[in-house]
């Protein structure tokens, strides 16, 4: 499964509201860590049918990251059953992401 791109406009309806756990990178183009984690993301989302995987831009969608307390980038997120299960911030390896996800 492909990565999805969410916003304020899809973000309940993607997430929130979503069947399945959602992890969900919270990052900007300008971002050098975030561009190296970009990758690694797309990977799981490829090899987890089981996660959906979604990707934000915080500088266009600046009330989702406020509203989670997002105060670092990269930052991932989590969420099952609409709630925000666990947060890693910064640069992580594919195995580290591989346990949030578990």
């Amino acid at each position: 499964m492909s990565v999805i791109v969410v916003n304020n406009n899809n973000f309940s309806q993607e997430v929130l509201q979503s069947d399945k756990p959602v992890l969900v990178d919270f990052f900007a183009t300008w971002c050098g860590p975030c561009k190296m984690l970009s990758p690694i993301v797309d990977q799981l989302a490829d090899e987890h049918p089981e996660v959906k995987v979604c990707k934000l831009d915080v500088d266009e969608n600046q009330d989702l990251a406020q509203q989670f307390q997002v105060m670092s980038i990269p930052t991932l997120i989590l969420f099952k059953d609409g709630q925000a299960a666990s947060k890693v911030v910064g640069l992580q390896t594919k195995a580290a992401l591989e346990q949030l996800i578990k």
